[in-house]
């Protein structure tokens, strides 16, 4: 429903009828892209391509590696899966549009696929703000309150916890993308980025982004920041209570089920700050791109790698999956 009016309001946006004065109709853009330098255009492309595929194999392999164990039908994995159906949603909401820019003249994008991308990647990105965050406290109970961790953490608290995730990205994708229909683009038609992003297109804009700027600041300390306190405050609860335990295997096992956690949300809501929590005076486009490539493209890619290779129960899941197969092989013969 929300995306029927999205994209109604996108064709009936009266501004793609005809800006105020002699400008002309903006009825689409062009992405600038990562480079205008032709030696590094073939080497990206490859570079990325690849990466693009690392991540739909390696999250598709997550998502139909924990659908089809039981072993793996816990609360932790229900998320992982959530997480790695967003980068995977999210890293193919810009990619295969980026990479279009490094094979051709002019990556040109359409007004209503310009804002289409930009409501979507909205989604994802937030969603995976606050999945991480949902994440945490899932290990917040797990390591905190263990014999009270099939109650707390039940089926259909996991699902409203990842329908409110989902709502929240929805909220602030709408938010933002209206504010976005509103603004008058009369500039230059060029958006110095490799996609559709909400700064680069204020950038572009020939009326008042006041009201846009605001929405910005508000939704983005709110989608990073609340977030980030949820999950710095459960793990100070949670390296509370690994102190507690008196043996060191025992800390090493309940560290270990933390630290791929650690790691992912390091590097995203760095770049995530990096992003759009700098003052304007400071900030450089072309940091904000190399910034943004995190959270796009790499941080998608190395999740699944993050939390599967490193993941003591996976590589049970895949070592069964592997002598079974081996097993089912050898009896053909």
């Amino acid at each position: 429903m929300l995306l029927m009016l999205f994209l109604g309001a996108v064709e009936s946006n009266p501004q793609k009828k005809m800006a105020a004065g002699n400008h002309s109709i903006m009825t689409e853009f062009i992405l600038a892209g990562l480079t205008d330098k032709p030696e590094l255009q073939l080497p990206l492309f490859l570079f990325f391509l690849g990466t693009y595929v690392v991540t739909v194999v390696g999250n598709l392999g997550v998502i139909t590696l924990i659908g089809l164990s039981s072993y793996l039908h816990t609360p932790m994995y229900y998320f992982l899966s959530s997480l790695s159906f967003i980068d995977l949603c999210c890293s193919t909401v810009i990619t295969p549009k980026m990479l279009m820019n490094f094979v051709t003249e002019k990556n040109i994008i359409s007004y209503p696929e310009c804002m289409t991308q930009l409501y979507f990647f909205i989604v994802f990105a937030v969603a995976e703000c606050h999945m991480l965050a949902v994440m945490a406290y899932d290990r917040y109970v797990a390591i905190c309150n263990p014999l009270l961790y099939n109650v707390t953490m039940s089926y259909q608290v996991c699902s409203w916890l990842v329908v409110e995730v989902y709502m929240i990205a929805l909220i602030g994708a709408t938010a933002h993308t209206g504010c976005m229909l509103r603004v008058v683009f009369c500039k230059a038609k060029i958006i110095n980025h490799y996609f559709c992003d909400i700064l680069p297109l204020l950038e572009l804009s020939c009326s008042s982004t006041y009201i846009n700027e605001v929405v910005v600041l508000c939704f983005t300390v709110f989608n990073v920041l609340t977030p980030t306190l949820a999950i710095l405050g459960s793990y100070v609860s949670i390296i509370a209570s690994i102190l507690r335990i008196s043996s060191i295997e025992g800390r090493s096992k309940a560290f270990s089920t933390c630290s791929s956690h650690i790691l992912a949300v390091t590097v995203f809501y760095g770049s995530v700050a990096f992003m759009y929590l700098q003052p304007s005076n400071v900030s450089s486009m072309d940091q904000s791109k190399l910034s943004s490539l995190f959270y796009t493209t790499i941080v998608p890619m190395l999740n699944p790698l993050i939390y599967s290779l490193r993941n003591k129960d996976v590589k049970v899941v895949v070592n069964k999956i592997i002598k079974k197969r081996q097993f089912c092989i050898s009896k053909d013969l």
